[in-house]
C-alpha cells in the first residue's frame, strides 16, 4: 500500500494532500517495515499544509475536515520505534512555526491535541528526541498571546487549574545542555508576557512558586562555582583561565537578565517571589557575609566574587525593593548574617558566605588607619573662615564582624587588595547608577551627587519644606538626618520584621554629613596610595567627580595637601621616565592617556565595567618589578606611572575649581641643532631602508645577523627632538663619504655596553619601535598580549680598535643625554603645580622663559 506513495504527483496540489492524508488514517501499525512511509508522508503533510496556508485556504480546510492532527496522535500511538516520535515532533513544530493564519493556530490548539502530545510520556533519555520535544514546546510557546493561551490551559470556576505547556517546560529548566535552558526560559516568557492574569494566579500560587526559588538556588550554584573558578585561577593561573571565567561570567549575567525579563512582566507577585529569594538564598546568607577583611587569597576570591555579584544584581535585576533593601542591608554588621538562623525558603537552610579551605578572618592587610578607626573631618560652614575642623570617629574596632557591611565596603579601599578596591568602587558607582535607589538612601551611604542634593533642597525651599537660602547656599549640601533616616527605616524595619535580621545596625546616620565625607575620606586616602593599578585610581576618580562635578567646596586642607603630596610623589616618578627606557614615546602617551582620563571623567559611566575585578591587571610599581633588560614590561610600568600622574594632575586642577583643558601643558618642539650629526648626516627624520645619508660622523664596524655571516657597516647615534635611532648603513663605493641606511632601531632604551672580555665589542639592546600593549590588534582586552611574549633584539657591533669602540659608546650616550634633555625641557611646565593651576585660571600667553606661569606661546 505504502509503495504507491511514490507513485508521481503534482507535489503542491490538494489532491496530493488528500492522498496522503487518506494514506495514513489506513495505517494500523508502525514498524520497520512501514516506518520509512509514515515518516515520508509526516513530512510532506507538514510542507502541503504550510504551503497551502500561504497561497490556498482549501489545504488547511481539507487538513480540519479529515482531522488530521488526529490521525497524529494515532500514528505516535501506534509507533514502536523512537524515529517516528522525532520526524512527529518535528512536523507539528514546523507546522506551529510556519503557520501565520490566526485560524489555523486556533484549530491546532484546540481539541486537547497539544496538551497530549505535550503530556505524552517520550523517553528523553534519547538525546535528540528531547532536543525536537523542547523545540516543539518553544514552537507553542512562540504563538501564545491572550486568545491563544486559553486553549492550552484547563479552568474551573474562571480559574486555571491545569496549564501543560508551562509545568512541562520547567521541568528541564536545570537541564544539563544550556540551548535545552534557554529554550525553556524563552517558553516561559512568552507565557508571562502574556499577561493573562488567571494564568498570571496559576504561577504564582503553590506549587508552581517553587520555580522561582529553585531559579535563585540553580543562580546561587553558579555563583558558588564562579567563586571556586576564580580562587583556582589566582592560585593557578593558566593560558585558558581567563576565557574560561569569561564564560561563566556570561552564563551568570544570561540568569540576571533573564530575572530582568521575567520581571519587565509587570507581575506583581512575581517580583515579590524574586525578591526574597534573592535576599534570602542569596544576598544575605551569602554575597554580605562574604565581604570579610581578609588576605588569605582563597577568601579574597570571596570577597571580589561578592562584590562582582552586588554589582551585576543591582545593574541588571531592576527592583526598588531588592536594591533599597540591599543598600539597607549595609548598615548592618558582618555577624548579623553570619549567625542569622533565620530565613528559610522552601525548607532551604543557606550556608554562610562563599565556602573556602581558610575560613579565618585576618585583617593583616588593612591599612593601619583603617585597622582601628575611620577618622571623618568635617569641615565646618565655609562661613566660618577660622572655624577647626570637626573630628567624627566611626566606630571600628578592628573586627570586621562588628563594623557596618558600608565601612568595610571603604576598608578595602582605603587598604585592601587592588582586586577589593576595585570591587568596593564598583559597587558604590552601581549604587550611584542604579534608578531604584531612593535618593535618601545614596545620601545616607555618602554618594548622592552635588547636583542632586542642590536640586533636592532647591525643591524643598520652593515648597516652604526647608529653611530657605541659608539651607540652600550653605556647605552643609545633604537632605536632613530626619529625610535620609525616614526612607531608611522602612527598609531597616522591613529587614527586621520580613528577614528575621535582629541585629541592630551600626550607626545609622549619625550625623547628616558624616556618611559624605567618610567617602571622601576614603576616596583621598586611595589616591595617596602606591600599590593600586592606574585604572583602579581612575575608577575612584570617577566617583570623585560623580560627587562633587563642580568645586572644591567639600575637600579640607587636609585633603588638599595629601592629594598634593601624592601627585608630587608621581610627578617625581615619571620625571625619572625621562631617563629610562621609553622617552621617546613619553610625550605621546602623555597626551594620549590626559585625552582617555578626561574623557574617562566626564563620562556618565565608569571606566570599566565590574567584571574586570575578576581579570586583576599585571602592575609594577618599582624598578624591583622589572625583569632584568625587559624594554616591555618597562613601558608597561611607563604607561601605568603616566596614567596616575595624569589622573593626579587632572584631580588637582579640578580640586583647585579650575577647568580642564583639553591637552595637557606641554612645550612644542625646538628648532633642531644645526651641528648636530642628524642634521650632518642628512636624516632628519625616521631614516627608512634605503635612504641615502652622510657618512661622515659614523663609525665603521661588523656584526653578524646570521650564524658565519659577518657583514660590514658603518654606524651611527643620532637625535631629532624627542626621537633617535641607531643606524647601520652600508657605503656607496663610487659616492664616497655617502652611504645607504639599511638597518635602523631606536636609540632609547639600547643600554650600551662594552664586552667586560672583549674591549672592542659593544652590547646593544633593542627594542621595539612602538609600545605592543597600545596596540589592540597584539592585546586583548584584559592586557593579554595576543601573540607569544615579546623579547628585546641584541646587536653586538664589532669595532676595528677600542678607541672607536668608545667613541661609539660615548656617542650613544650623548645622543640620549640629548633626546632626555628635550622631553624633560617639553614637559617641565607639566611637573610643576604651580605653573598649571595659573595657568588653568589665566588666558594671557608670555614667552617660554617668563617667570610668569601662564601659557607659553609654543605650549600645545
Amino acid at each position: 500500500m505504502w509503495f504507491s506513495f511514490w507513485r508521481s504527483k503534482d507535489r503542491f496540489s490538494l489532491d496530493q494532500l488528500r492522498y496522503l492524508a487518506d494514506q495514513l488514517t489506513k495505517v494500523q501499525i508502525v514498524n520497520e517495515v512501514n516506518k520509512d512511509f509514515v515518516i515520508e508522508a509526516l513530512r510532506s503533510i507538514a510542507e502541503l499544509v504550510t504551503y497551502g496556508d500561504q497561497h490556498d485556504p482549501t489545504f488547511f480546510e481539507f487538513f480540519m475536515e479529515k482531522q488530521v492532527v488526529g490521525d497524529f496522535v494515532r500514528i505516535l500511538k501506534l509507533s514502536r520505534t523512537i524515529s517516528i516520535p522525532l520526524q512527529l515532533l518535528q512536523t507539528v513544530s514546523i507546522m506551529i512555526q510556519n503557520l501565520q493564519s490566526e485560524h489555523a493556530i486556533y484549530y491546532m490548539f484546540s481539541n486537547e491535541h497539544m496538551n497530549y502530545l505535550i503530556t505524552y510520556s517520550f523517553d528523553f533519555r534519547n538525546e535528540e528526541l528531547l532536543s525536537y520535544y523542547i523545540s516543539f514546546l518553544r514552537a507553542i510557546g512562540g504563538k501564545l498571546n491572550k486568545n491563544t493561551i486559553s486553549l492550552l490551559v484547563k479552568t474551573r470556576n474562571d480559574e486555571v487549574v491545569s496549564f501543560p505547556l508551562y509545568v512541562e517546560a520547567i521541568r528541564f529548566a536545570f537541564h544539563e545542555e544550556s540551548m535545552i535552558r534557554a529554550a525553556v526560559r524563552a517558553v516561559t516568557l512568552n507565557v508571562y508576557h502574556v499577561g493573562d492574569d488567571s494564568v498570571n494566579r496559576y504561577i504564582t500560587s503553590e506549587p508552581h512558586t517553587d520555580y522561582f526559588s529553585n531559579l535563585v538556588s540553580f543562580f546561587r550554584k553558579q555563583c558558588m562555582d564562579l567563586n571556586r573558578l576564580i580562587s583556582e585561577t589566582l592560585k593557578n593561573p593558566g593560558p585558558d583561565s581567563n576565557s574560561t571565567v569569561t564564560t561563566a561570567v556570561d552564563e551568570i549575567e544570561d540568569n540576571l537578565y533573564y530575572f530582568s525579563d521575567i520581571i519587565s512582566a509587570g507581575i506583581p507577585d512575581v517580583e515579590r517571589l524574586i525578591t526574597d529569594s534573592i535576599l534570602m538564598l542569596l544576598i544575605f546568607p551569602v554575597l554580605l557575609p562574604s565581604l570579610r577583611t581578609v588576605a588569605d587569597n582563597d577568601m579574597q576570591s570571596g570577597v571580589v566574587t561578592s562584590l562582582y555579584l552586588l554589582c551585576c544584581i543591582l545593574r541588571i535585576v531592576k527592583i526598588k525593593d531588592l536594591a533599597n533593601t540591599i543598600v539597607a542591608a549595609l548598615y548592618y554588621p558582618l555577624e548579623s548574617f553570619t549567625k542569622c538562623s533565620g530565613g528559610q525558603v522552601n525548607g532551604y537552610i543557606p550556608d554562610h558566605g562563599f565556602t573556602s579551605k581558610s575560613d579565618g578572618i585576618d585583617n593583616d592587610n588593612l591599612a593601619e588607619n583603617s585597622a582601628k578607626c575611620l577618622v571623618v573631618n568635617v569641615p565646618c560652614s565655609s562661613s566660618s573662615s577660622d572655624c577647626h575642623p570637626q573630628s567624627i570617629t566611626i566606630l571600628n574596632n578592628g573586627s570586621s564582624s562588628n563594623v557596618a557591611l558600608r565601612e568595610v565596603l571603604l576598608e578595602y579601599v582605603t587598604g585592601g587588595a587592588d582586586v577589593q578596591v576595585l570591587g568596593s568602587l564598583s559597587v558604590l558607582a552601581t549604587l550611584l547608577q542604579t534608578k531604584e535607589l531612593d535618593e535618601s538612601m545614596l545620601d545616607g551611604l555618602g554618594i548622592l551627587p552635588q547636583r542632586k542634593q542642590q536640586k533636592k533642597l532647591l525643591l524643598q525651599a520652593l515648597v516652604g519644606e526647608a529653611s530657605g537660602e541659608e539651607q540652600l547656599f550653605s556647605s552643609e549640601s545633604s537632605l536632613t538626618r530626619d529625610g535620609i533616616a525616614c526612607g531608611l527605616d522602612v527598609y531597616l524595619n522591613k529587614i527586621k520584621e520580613q528577614y528575621g535580621v535582629s541585629f541592630q545596625p551600626s550607626n545609622v546616620v549619625s550625623s547628616p554629613r558624616v556618611p559624605r565625607f567618610q567617602v571622601l575620606d576614603a576616596l583621598v586616602s586611595l589616591f595617596c596610595r602606591s600599590n593600586i593599578s592606574a585604572e583602579t585610581l581612575w575608577d575612584g576618580g570617577w566617583l570623585l567627580r560623580q560627587l562633587l562635578p563642580y568645586s572644591e567646596s567639600e575637600f579640607n586642607n587636609h585633603h588638599l595637601e595629601l592629594l598634593k603630596i601624592s601627585y608630587e610623589n608621581s610627578a617625581s616618578a615619571l620625571e625619572k621616565e625621562v631617563r629610562g627606557f621609553w622617552p621617546d614615546l613619553l610625550i605621546t602617551v602623555l597626551c594620549d592617556e590626559w585625552r582617555k582620563c578626561k574623557r574617562a571623567m566626564e563620562s556618565s559611566s565608569p571606566p570599566k565595567e565590574p567584571k574586570c575585578m575578576l581579570f586583576p591587571p599585571r602592575m609594577f610599581f618599582s624598578e624591583e618589578d622589572i625583569p632584568e633588560g625587559s624594554s616591555f614590561t618597562a613601558g608597561e610600568r611607563m604607561h601605568e606611572l603616566v596614567k596616575v600622574f595624569v589622573l593626579l594632575h587632572q584631580l588637582q586642577i579640578f580640586t583647585h575649581g579650575r577647568a580642564l583643558p583639553d591637552q595637557p601643558l606641554i612645550y612644542h618642539p625646538c628648532d633642531h641643532r644645526t651641528n648636530s650629526r642628524a642634521h650632518t648626516s642628512g636624516l632628519a627624520a625616521v631614516p627608512k631602508p634605503g635612504t641615502e645619508m652622510n657618512l661622515v660622523n659614523a663609525v665603521p664596524c661588523r656584526i653578524a645577523f646570521e650564524r658565519g655571516k659577518e657583514r660590514h657597516f658603518c654606524f651611527l647615534a643620532i637625535s631629532v627632538g624627542t626621537s633617535g635611532w641607531l643606524v647601520l648603513a652600508e657605503e656607496l663605493p663610487l659616492k664616497k663619504p655617502y652611504g645607504v641606511v639599511r638597518v635602523a632601531a631606536p636609540l632609547a632604551g639600547c643600554n650600551p655596553r662594552v664586552d667586560d672580555k672583549h674591549s672592542k665589542w659593544l652590547h646593544l639592546r633593542i627594542r621595539p619601535s612602538a609600545l605592543p600593549f597600545l596596540d589592540p590588534v597584539k592585546y586583548n582586552r584584559h592586557g593579554k598580549l595576543k601573540t607569544k611574549a615579546f623579547v628585546d633584539g641584541r646587536w653586538i657591533l664589532a669595532f676595528r680598535d677600542e678607541e672607536s669602540c668608545k667613541n661609539a659608546f660615548l656617542m650613544i650616550r650623548e645622543e640620549i643625554n640629548h633626546l632626555c634633555d628635550e622631553v624633560d625641557r617639553r614637559i617641565k611646565p607639566l611637573l610643576k603645580l604651580e605653573t598649571v593651576l595659573d595657568i588653568s585660571s589665566s588666558s594671557a600667553p608670555v614667552s617660554e622663559d617668563s617667570s610668569s606661569h601662564t601659557t607659553p606661546p609654543d605650549s600645545l
